[in-house]
């Protein structure tokens, strides 16, 4: 059966899965997409108006290419929609040199000749002085970064998908998957339907549509606080993003409208989220004690009172790696999930790998690392 005529369920169409729906449907698949809510929601980890985009990776320098395939294709999505998705503005990479993350960033660059630039403590604090160095940190800055508009971008690729003839089911959650000799079912509360394959990226509600997942998948609840600087060193003419690794791992974006500073913390400051139909979305003044050290110790111009607060979810797996490739057992399911916080800059790139898969079969990318295929139960 050639691409043109398969019939592909995407279920969930937030940070993946309106990626995949766009790059679904311009290879001329039947696209009919699934969510509980509507493309752009706030409800799982797609929120909070800035998501980092970095070529340099912490984790693990193999993800580089992948980022080159989904720098790429942000570019391609926004020619063919006309709108600004991301702002190349840098970002701004510190931590102790000692620390494995700094060490894998240094690896990334000189391994893939990444546009960089490597800061000594006079050279930061003459161009970002709101930055607090300490005595053996590292500084890098990654040119090709800055950051992305989450909710905009998931409408964006939703709404081309559409155009391209996806058809898109809002406030439609998916029931249950059901693998059969010749493709699959997809049962919602209307009916059950059927598809020759299905592309699953259900983020944070992964164990409720797939309680036989041979993988944990371990869902936490995050905060995102918003403060406001007492200079303007914040929006100056550079305005890079930034991640620090130690001593707390933590990340901020000056926002857009030059106003506030957006901070958020890693996996292991994050409570456990609990059932994902029922977020705790009250943030609890005791939660802001590690955002007040922060401000006061790395960046002490912010003023440590936020003004705004956010939370959302997302999935950690437990090597923090993705699960990416075809269930266990039903190789016309194609999974996305566990992005464990760095997948957003990646989703064009893991949109386009789950058109191959499910159309293909196969993937030129280089995911071995990722791989379903490659992964042993937990």
């Amino acid at each position: 059966m050639s691409a043109a005529r398969k019939r592909v369920a995407v279920v969930g169409v937030g940070t993946m899965g309106s990626q995949a729906a766009w790059r679904l449907a311009a290879r001329g698949a039947e696209v009919v997409a699934y969510d509980r809510f509507a493309p752009g929601h706030d409800r799982s980890a797609a929120g909070g108006e800035t998501r980092i985009f970095r070529s340099a990776h912490f984790e693990d320098s193999r993800y580089v290419p992948l980022l080159q395939h989904a720098d790429t294709l942000w570019e391609q999505l926004e020619q063919e929609t006309g709108r600004e998705l991301r702002r190349l503005s840098g970002c701004l990479l510190m931590g102790s040199t000692e620390h494995q993350q700094m060490a894998t960033v240094l690896q990334s660059i000189a391994e893939h000749g990444l546009d960089h630039e490597v800061l000594d403590a006079e050279a930061m604090a003459k161009r970002f002085p709101q930055y607090r160095l300490e005595d053996g940190d590292a500084a890098v800055l990654d040119r090709r970064a800055g950051f992305i508009h989450p909710e905009l971008t998931v409408q964006t690729a939703a709404r081309r998908a559409e155009r391209l003839g996806a058809r898109i089911h809002r406030y439609t959650p998916v029931r249950e998957i059901v693998p059969v000799a010749n493709g699959v079912e997809i049962r919602t509360d209307a009916g059950s339907e059927h598809f020759d394959t299905a592309v699953v990226t259900v983020g944070p509600w992964v164990k409720d549509l797939l309680p036989e997942l041979p993988w944990e998948v371990d869902i936490r609840r995050l905060i995102s606080a918003w403060y406001v600087p007492t200079t303007d060193a914040w929006f100056g003419e550079e305005r890079p993003a930034f991640i620090r690794t130690t001593p707390t791992h933590c990340y901020g974006l000056p926002s857009p409208d030059g106003v506030s500073v957006k901070l958020g913390l890693s996996r292991a400051l994050h409570k456990p989220a609990g059932d994902p139909n029922a977020l705790d979305r009250t943030v609890q003044p005791e939660e802001l004690e590690i955002f007040t050290e922060l401000i006061r110790r790395h960046m002490p111009d912010l003023h440590p009172d936020p003004t705004r607060l956010a939370v959302y979810m997302e999935g950690y797996t437990e090597s923090s790696r993705p699960l990416v490739g075809p269930l266990p057992g039903a190789d016309n399911v194609v999974l996305l999930a566990g992005f464990s916080g760095h997948g957003f800059k990646l989703s064009p790139a893991f949109g386009d790998i789950a058109a191959d898969l499910a159309l293909e079969g196969r993937t030129p990318q280089p995911i071995d690392f990722i791989s379903t295929h490659s992964r042993t139960a937990a």
